[in-house]
């Protein structure tokens, strides 16, 4: 070893972690190798998500470990450039997680730098969905802001847009937060639209759905909007969610489309203005836009005269916003980068696992009310859908198989999820149900009443709480892990059915 120069000795380093990985990760893999430790019904955990990766994964965590940059920095901005590229937006903005995410993303649009009549402050209202993940909501209560909570459609698992209007304030409303529920888009069609007429901020929260897609029919005059989206060949238009709105989030953590153990982003749909905000509150608030470890990108350093400061302070160290540090590592961005790749195969594994899952599931439609795409009316057995008249299409992500109890099967959602512990098959409920009954949101209630206001009786939340688990979609299940949970949930649902 001691004969080998730097580049052979890391050379050498890499080729023994790959050695490593390939020894040790072997139950990390895609599961559409079907190269996997061999699967034990009954004693194999199969877990609704989980990490996928392989030994180029690792290389890439040591190699850039190796380098020791540690803080962001070049396979940051190469992580950056190559999520914004697959989305199709304008800046994509790395942070420590998607929720950390969404709290810069909310945050950015409080910022005094905005126009007076776009700048949410105090007591603004942000509608959102009551049904889905704590994160998305509380940055909207962190920022001093009110809540407005619409209710949420038990099949699809998104907000009920049809009460988008009974929601809005004029004067009051400011925005629209909502997050595409388990890899299935919110109805953008009506969504876009009244934000538009309102002049709102939208942001899409595609943290369980990198990788869907959405498509406005040729005659839609939403496409207009867009004009620098390249078109079908029938004229309609067809878009990743993430790219729809002003900002929309990202997260890495380990169940979702693609990891970095931890990790987020922010991204810039289409006004640049608003990279510099998002910037800052994740960069401590400062006002100074050069990366990490380079001065003086805007060469005048020592030329600014901002605040109460003397001119001349370093803008370095001037700070714009009341902000955070929410950055990651570099090492998370270099495992990232490799992961994008692998996107597009993910990606298919997750509809096809779904497909899967589904069609061994058919026979229990008595029983189980299961997941529709938005603008699906029907699931068919040759996997197709039928869709309603609106002329728009989704196309789904999936981030996880979503069954609910109907009323009157002979076992609840509980005893159904019981039964899934039981045979150590992953599952898990949507999230936290209906949000206003977690008891952080009960408390916020209580401590300051303005801070939430509610549309209707949120009935279709409280369902998805009651009666709605998912199990999972993500690329890491075998066709045997497949089958193993069809035939389990088949078998539990006939023992119960006999029982009656």
């Amino acid at each position: 070893m001691n004969a080998l120069n730097n580049d052979q000795l890391k050379a050498e380093i890499l080729k023994l972690t790959r050695e490593f990985s390939r020894r040790v990760h072997g139950s990390n893999r895609p599961g559409y190798e079907e190269i996997q430790p061999k699967f034990i019904p009954g004693e194999t955990i199969v877990p609704y998500a989980g990490r996928v990766f392989t030994e180029d994964e690792v290389e890439a965590a040591v190699s850039s470990t190796l380098d020791f940059w540690l803080t962001l920095g070049p396979e940051g901005d190469k992580f950056e450039n190559q999520l914004a590229e697959f989305l199709g937006v304008r800046k994509s903005l790395l942070v420590n997680s998607g929720s950390s995410a969404n709290l810069i993303a909310i945050s950015a649009l409080t910022s005094p730098k905005l126009p007076k009549a776009k700048r949410l402050r105090p007591g603004d209202e942000v509608i959102t969905v009551a049904a889905g993940f704590p994160t998305t909501v509380a940055p909207i209560l962190q920022n001093g802001l009110t809540a407005v909570f619409i209710d949420a459609d038990p099949i699809t698992g998104n907000a009920r847009c049809e009460q988008l209007e009974n929601a809005y304030v004029p004067g009051k409303t400011k925005a629209v937060m909502m997050a595409h529920a388990l890899g299935n888009p919110f109805d953008l069609s009506v969504v876009l639209p009244f934000c538009k007429e309102h002049d709102l901020w939208l942001i899409e929260d595609n943290c369980d759905a990198l990788g869907c897609s959405y498509t406005l029919p040729a005659n839609s005059p939403l496409i207009a909007d867009y004009a620098k989206s390249p078109l079908n060949p029938d004229g309609s238009l067809t878009k990743y969610t993430g790219s729809w709105s002003d900002l929309s989030t990202q997260s890495f953590y380990p169940p979702h489309h693609l990891t970095m153990g931890e990790g987020g982003a922010v991204n810039i749909v289409r006004q640049a203005a608003l990279k510099v905000l998002v910037e800052s509150f994740r960069d401590w608030g400062r006002d100074c836009w050069c990366p990490s470890g380079k001065d003086n990108t805007c060469n005048k350093r020592f030329g600014w005269q901002l605040g109460e400061l003397p001119e001349g302070y370093d803008h370095k160290y001037i700070y714009s916003h009341l902000g955070y540090n929410l950055k990651p590592l570099d090492m998370q961005a270099a495992i990232g980068s490799v992961q994008l790749k692998k996107l597009p195969a993910f990606i298919q594994a997750r509809k096809d696992n779904w497909q899967a899952l589904r069609s061994g599931l058919a026979s229990l439609e008595e029983f189980i009310e299961f997941s529709l795409p938005t603008h699906a009316t029907k699931w068919n057995v040759d996997g197709s859908f039928d869709w309603d008249s609106t002329g728009c299409r989704t196309d789904c992500s999936w981030f996880g198989f979503k069954m609910s109890v109907r009323p009157g099967a002979p076992f609840t959602r509980t005893d159904l999820a019981r039964h899934l512990d039981e045979c150590k098959i992953g599952n898990r409920m949507l999230f936290g149900g209906n949000l206003l009954r977690q008891p952080a949101f009960v408390q916020a209630t209580l401590d300051t009443p303005n801070s939430i206001r509610v549309i209707g009786d949120l009935s279709g939340a409280d369902e998805i709480m009651n009666s709605t688990l998912f199990i999972g979609t993500y690329p890491g299940l075998s066709s045997a892990m497949i089958h193993y949970i069809n035939e389990s949930i088949v078998d539990f649902v006939k023992s119960k059915t006999a029982a009656t």
